[in-house]
């Protein structure tokens, strides 16, 4: 996303005068909502940022910053961090995101991708986003084999207990991470589940050893899931690409040895993503 020129302080004449509009660089008025636009392009763009950042980056004063990243906040555009103060977009940026991806005309070819990985591999294969403390299934491809888990495009997943979601959890921000497995509510769903704060942080720390994550019946009794993660250009975990299938079909053994086809799947689409 492109940052918008730096936007000129506004002065009052006189008291009691009311301070003409910002202008650009151009000298063309600026609108509260370009204004407010120039802000939500510069966190998406930066993913996390300080309120001096925001200020900077836009040549804003402090307080108009402040101002204009409070109601933004209100309405849930962006998110707070209540440790360090910085601003991450919030869920009402992130639904548009999701949506945009959507409807995006890539959609067709990143489709055909997951097409031809499950032909390669012959097991159903998602490719997914994080949506809030969830896995969103932004597309999906399912196996012909009739044994087999359905759960269509658009559906969530939980955090703690699939190879996708504990992929975004063990490659967030330590402090977010944190924040996550502190607070968030994890239920046991199998008798593999992790619920545990201490546990979680041992498996994201081998995750990111191994560069990818399995789901071996943490989810669902009798299934078996893989994921590897495709980064933006900044290293960030914006998307993974996954398998998944029953344990009477594939075991682990058989699970690592899909993970080249995988990672390729992902090169192929992360072109199509960003």
């Amino acid at each position: 996303m492109t940052i918008r020129k730096p936007l000129a302080t506004a002065r009052r004449a006189h008291p009691g005068t009311p301070a003409p509009a910002d202008s650009d660089t151009s000298g063309e008025p600026v609108s509260v909502s370009e204004r407010a636009l120039s802000v939500l392009d510069f966190v998406a763009a930066s993913g996390r940022v300080g309120l001096m950042d925001v200020a900077g980056a836009l040549g804003l004063p402090k307080a108009t910053a402040s101002r204009m990243c409070s109601q933004l906040e209100a309405q849930h555009w962006l998110s707070r961090d209540v440790a360090d103060r910085s601003f991450s977009p919030g869920p009402r940026l992130l639904k548009m995101a999701l949506a945009t991806l959507e409807r995006d005309p890539r959609r067709e070819l990143r489709h055909q991708v997951l097409a031809e990985l499950v032909g390669e591999i012959d097991e159903t294969c998602n490719l997914t986003v994080l949506d809030g403390l969830q896995v969103r299934y932004l597309d999906r491809v399912e196996t012909h084999w009739p044994l087999r888990t359905q759960l269509e495009a658009g559906s969530h997943v939980p955090l703690h207990a699939t190879a996708s979601g504990k992929m975004y959890l063990a490659l967030m921000p330590a402090d977010k991470r944190a924040a996550v497995l502190q607070h968030a509510h994890f239920a046991q769903l199998t008798e593999f589940t992790l619920t545990q704060p201490e546990a979680l942080e041992k498996a994201c720390a081998q995750i990111r050893i191994d560069g990818y994550s399995a789901d071996i019946e943490e989810f669902m009794l009798g299934l078996i899931g893989m994921a590897v993660p495709i980064l933006d250009d900044k290293g960030e975990c914006r998307a993974t690409m996954a398998l998944h299938a029953p344990t009477a079909r594939m075991k682990p053994k058989d699970a690592l040895a899909a993970l080249p086809a995988l990672r390729r799947a992902a090169e192929r689409v992360r072109p199509l993503l960003f």
